[in-house]
């Protein structure tokens, strides 16, 4: 068990809590946000049919602090999960921001979402949220595929930022963020659901191509997601941590640099206002456990 997540972060850092697959919790100074949010016992249309989770939620849904803002980079059951969606909605009507056309699945819910192109921006708060790009796809149905967009954030808090990947392929828009946005201070990566390779190549990254995304981000240090919570695809569902660390010895990266967090496990990273203020070897962060 892992303490809750703080009430309050000092100025020039981010707490971020691993709830389970792409679900976690940034709690900026004055904003918290929410990342693909899905607490629901399976990734699928119907309720008893699909991929079952294999653990629960590091943080149970009527354990989590309200968030202020609900990210949704793509339409797929396991990252926009409407049973969660919705609950979110009636306990705390967050701000929802998704990518385009996912609006009108959303309104039927009575979610109002704002959507964003590529590079589209919108501010909320303290915070200023870019739509950056992915390779990936889009579908609910057999016959809706490729019909509205995904991406990932970058969420610039004004004392720095954190790039939430949402799902990629590996591919040059990696180089094109840190280009046009600047290198992130923290980096969310997904790590699994990458076997077998001939056929998830080009929706997703395996560890050895996270941590090159890593790299190209000219990430201050990265986090893996996008593992452990259901059994999508033939890796084994604990194979992405070891496949992770073989990646990082093979490049020369630190586990400091690109680490994973235990499943309701909580650390606070400082920011870029704070990067003078640290020792040369930077903090990783404190686990609150």
């Amino acid at each position: 068990m892992f303490a809750p997540p703080p009430g309050h972060v000092d100025p020039g850092t981010v707490a971020i809590s691993f709830i389970n697959h792409a679900t976690l919790l940034l709690r900026f100074r004055g904003a918290v946000v929410l990342t693909d949010p899905i607490f629901s016992r399976r990734c699928s249309p119907v309720s008893w049919a699909g991929p079952q989770r294999a653990r629960p939620p590091g943080i149970a849904l009527a354990d989590l602090p309200s968030p202020d803002v609900v990210l949704i980079s793509h339409n797929h059951y396991d990252h926009m999960d409407l049973p969660s969606l919705l609950a979110l909605q009636e306990r705390h009507a967050p701000r929802f921001v998704t990518t385009l056309g996912n609006a009108r699945t959303l309104a039927k819910l009575g979610i109002a979402a704002t959507e964003c192109d590529w590079w589209q921006e919108v501010s909320l708060g303290p915070l200023r949220i870019t739509a950056t790009p992915a390779r990936h796809f889009s579908a609910r149905t057999p016959f809706d595929r490729n019909r509205t967009l995904w991406a990932g954030f970058m969420v610039n808090c004004g004392e720095g930022q954190v790039l939430f990947a949402g799902d990629s392929a590996a591919g040059s828009h990696w180089h094109d963020i840190a280009a046009r946005l600047g290198p992130p201070d923290v980096a969310l990566l997904p790590i699994g659901a990458y076997e077998p390779r001939w056929f998830m190549s080009a929706a997703h990254m395996n560890p050895e191509e996270a941590v090159q995304a890593h790299m190209a981000l000219g990430a201050r240090r990265s986090v893996g997601m996008h593992f452990g919570t259901f059994q999508l695809t033939d890796e084994a569902i604990d194979a992405p941590l070891e496949a992770l660390a073989r990646a990082r010895q093979e490049a020369g990266v630190t586990s400091g640099a690109f680490t994973t967090q235990g499943f309701g496990q909580t650390r606070i990273y400082d920011l870029a206002a704070h990067t003078q203020s640290v020792s040369p070897a930077g903090r990783l962060g404190h686990g609150l456990s």
